[in-house]
């Protein structure tokens, strides 16, 4: 572990505020024609900025910069370079839609995803209580701006109002849950607040009432039950192209928000957060899986399907610990970063179809939509079936083996009631499948609704493509990305 003001440290967020400030100034100058400048220049900057996340993340050391406000880890910078990649092909699979509905008028669209990706960086590396809170700030106001980015769409500006007033309040929340630490432990710095924690030199009662109000705050973030509301309806309303901006990046840091304040923060009050996170683990399994079911509109559908698929990385993150002792705790949490990278990933595919089927004035929202999409394309057709099928955790895909090895955590816990939970939630799956299964149904065997074919643009076509055979190739070979999150998370403790 070293500490060190050097700006090395932080060159990633350097390179990334510095460039977004000179494409927002390019932007400027640049016609609607010219749009293309400023996405070109916006996908150069994510590649450099995953390359330097990745180069600090293989280097396995830790860093702290600025009086030990900013940590440089292997599991923050994994999550920062997928977190780039994300955004990345989010843009590449975003553009045509955008085109198409006039939201390229300004650079906004741009200029805001990359804010909103500093905002992530900052959460991931922070490691204080306060610069946690700003990086949220700026990632949860530059997504409003996103959703809100179609002024003269209804459906859009009252997601954002929703997602406005719903995150305001769970940001209210998880501030006054951090400021009840800082007055219980007397520190922001949440190496000290592990350490206060641990000597007892701190007034538990307040201590673990700021907690439930950090973990309520966090549960929103995360998108778990019963913080979940805002989700279906920002999901339906926002631009799609958005939908996938909010849905992808952003749980790589919900992840490591997690990490940084309850694993690395409060680990000695493991068994008080333990207990919540089980409870929200559950109920979003069980509220998610069933919601979905009676979903027509397939960008809902999926927005309950997140919920599901987030009970499973809470529990992983609750299998960590058993009566407040670390147990198995870097596999079960190197299990859930598995489990949310590979999620993230089937998300961007699964996406990607829905905004390539998107034409102008036809936003291919409800699952009716995809009839006989096999009949008119069959690649996209094969892409969107993986993609479902990982969603369920059908073998070999990529999701299988992330619910196989959340799953074993669950088991190798040794805790009793952690096999229930193992047990309820693979009949949790087994409801989840049906939703799943009924859209690769309509793809495969209902009569389509129009004989055009589906045309895309190359760089869409090739992203797509390799989008979906890492779906299933990580799903034949997942040991690298494993060990990959499992080698992150143990050098991140040990540091």
């Amino acid at each position: 572990m070293l500490d060190s003001l050097s700006l090395i440290v932080v060159a990633p967020e350097i390179f990334l505020l510095v460039m977004t400030c000179v494409i927002l100034l390019v932007d400027l100058g640049v016609t609607s024609r010219l749009r293309g400048l400023t996405h070109l220049l916006s996908l150069c900057t994510l590649a450099v900025t995953a390359w330097l996340c990745a180069q600090a993340a293989l280097s396995g050391e830790t860093h702290y910069a600025f009086g030990r406000m900013f940590v440089s880890d292997p599991m923050g910078n994994w999550l920062k370079a997928f977190a780039a990649i994300a955004m990345a092909v989010t843009l590449v699979y975003g553009r045509p839609y955008a085109a198409d509905r006039d939201m390229l008028r300004g650079g906004e669209l741009f200029t805001l995803s990359l804010f909103s990706l500093l905002g992530i960086f900052i959460m991931v590396s922070g490691s204080n209580l306060l610069l946690v809170y700003l990086g949220l700030e700026l990632l949860t106001l530059s997504s409003y701006a996103l959703v809100a980015l179609r002024r003269d769409n209804a459906k859009a500006t009252e997601a954002a109002m929703k997602y406005f007033v719903l995150g305001a309040m769970a940001s209210g929340f998880l501030l006054y849950g951090l400021s009840m630490i800082y007055g219980a432990t007397g520190s922001l710095d949440i190496n000290e607040v592990f350490k206060a924690i641990s000597a007892g030199r701190i007034k538990h009662e307040v201590l673990v009432f700021g907690l439930v109000f950090v973990v309520a705050g966090l549960a929103f973030k995360l998108g778990a039950v019963p913080f979940h509301m805002w989700i279906p309806d920002v999901y339906q309303g926002a631009p799609t192209a958005i939908t996938l901006m909010i849905g992808a990046a952003p749980e790589l840091a919900a992840f490591g928000i997690v990490i940084r304040l309850l694993v690395e923060g409060m680990m000695p009050l493991a068994i008080d957060w333990q207990q919540m996170l089980v409870v929200l683990g559950v109920a979003s399994l069980l509220v998610g899986n069933l919601a979905a079911i009676a979903q027509t509109n397939l960008k809902r559908m999926l927005a309950y399907s997140t919920i599901a698929q987030m009970g499973f990385v809470v529990l992983g993150l609750a299998a960590g610990v058993v009566g407040g002792v670390s147990t198995n705790a870097a596999t079960a949490y190197s299990a859930s970063m598995f489990y949310v990278v590979t999620y993230v990933l089937t998300t961007l595919a699964t996406f990607g179809i829905i905004l390539l089927l998107a034409r102008e004035g036809f936003e291919s929202e409800e699952i009716a939509d995809l009839a006989g999409l096999n009949q008119r394309s069959p690649l996209y057709a094969g892409i969107m079936a993986i993609c479902m099928f990982s969603l369920a955790g059908v073998p070999p895909l990529v999701g299988f083996y992330a619910k196989l090895s959340v799953l074993q955590s669950l088991v190798a816990s040794g805790a009793g009631f952690h096999m229930g939970l193992a047990i309820f939630a693979v009949l949790a799956s087994l409801i989840g499948a049906f939703y799943y299964l009924r859209v690769v149904k309509v793809m495969y065997f209902d009569a389509p609704i129009t004989a055009s074919t589906v045309a895309a643009p190359a760089d869409v076509r090739v992203v797509l493509s390799i989008n979906g055979a890492l779906v299933l190739i990580l799903g034949i070979v997942p040991g690298g990305l494993m060990t990959l999150c499992s080698e992150a998370i143990i050098r991140t403790l040990a540091g």
